[in-house]
């Protein structure tokens, strides 16, 4: 991925497998473009505020003839459901209408760096192993495969994105400080990269205005940094006080977040940004909070009163 990829136009219909919150952020930007976008939900209600064509898809329930009919027209479908110990639950239950799509030219799937062990601080990029062993890891990548086998049976374009750990609107270090959630934790030495969501719908995006066969990408800001200094700044920025500093393996931390502070790794998003001639919007934390905390304010909604909260 050393050259920029040319760029063509948006597919026309989009199939979001997955309508969560990045995946309504997306939802929202395609259809400003003019997009016709349709998505997936376990529960239809809780798309009706977004005013979104959703379908319900869960475990043990036949897909409904009304998502068969979108995925039969859908040009782009990108996968956003959390993986089981199978892989992809809806590459299972919708992997014969994929198939048989007859518009179908583009497929996606949002992974996670999950995939990759613990660098103890160290870089990885597109060509790094994916040497996970933990079972998250090893999900996510049996889910990855299962979508780069479905594209390649196909012979249409595919790309896999392994992202690190996302925050925008209404999920973000000043929303936890605000709501009494923010946890201080503290382990030597550890780093990892963030991405807000609207850089992650900007690389959604340049990947499908330019498809590939098998592609890879690892977006990600400019600066991986410790926990407690994004929670600090956010601190800081919204006039709370830090919460008591704990041990990332203190027993009162439930068993996922600690296995969240396990790894320690870095990426270099370099082939990423060359091949889809992107580059991040907030290239680090303070940016992306700045931005959020001003987008609050000009909406009128003030952070609640910090001191309530020390």
């Amino acid at each position: 991925m050393s050259l920029t990829l040319p760029a063509g136009p948006l597919p026309g219909r989009v199939l979001i497998l997955g309508m969560g919150w990045s995946g309504r952020v997306l939802a929202a930007c395609l259809e400003a473009l003019g997009v016709q976008v349709a998505g997936t939900v376990r529960d239809p209600a809780t798309a009706a505020v977004d005013g979104l064509r959703c379908h319900r898809l869960c475990a043990g329930t036949a897909p409904a003839p009304a998502l068969l009919d979108d995925i039969a027209r859908a040009d782009a479908v990108l996968g956003s459901i959390p993986p089981d110990a199978d892989g992809d639950p809806a590459v299972r239950m919708l992997r014969t209408a994929l198939e048989d799509s007859p518009a179908l030219q583009w497929v996606g799937y949002l992974s996670s760096t999950s995939v990759y062990g613990d660098r103890q601080g160290g870089w990885i990029d597109a060509d790094s192993v994916a040497d996970a062993t933990g079972p998250a890891g090893l999900q996510r990548l049996r889910a990855e495969s299962q979508w780069r086998a479905l594209a390649s049976r196909r012979g249409i374009a595919s790309a896999v994105f392994r992202l690190p750990g996302l925050y925008g609107p209404g999920r973000n270090a000043l929303v936890q400080l605000a709501q009494g959630r923010a946890r201080h934790v503290l382990k030597p030495g550890l780093l990892f990269n963030r991405l807000h969501v609207q850089d992650l719908v900007a690389v959604i995006i340049a990947a499908m205005r330019r498809p590939a066969l098998q592609a890879l990408y690892l977006p990600s800001d400019d600066e991986p940094a410790p926990p407690q200094d994004v929670l600090a700044f956010a601190a800081q920025l919204g006039g709370f006080a830090m919460p008591p500093a704990m041990a990332w393996d203190d027993p009162a931390l439930s068993p996922a977040l600690r296995r969240f502070y396990e790894g320690s790794k870095r990426i270099d998003s370099r082939g990423t940004r060359e091949a889809l001639g992107w580059a991040p919007q907030f290239p680090t934390y303070r940016e992306g909070l700045t931005d959020l905390a001003a987008s609050l304010a000009g909406h009128g909604r003030a952070l609640p009163d910090p001191g309530i909260h020390g």
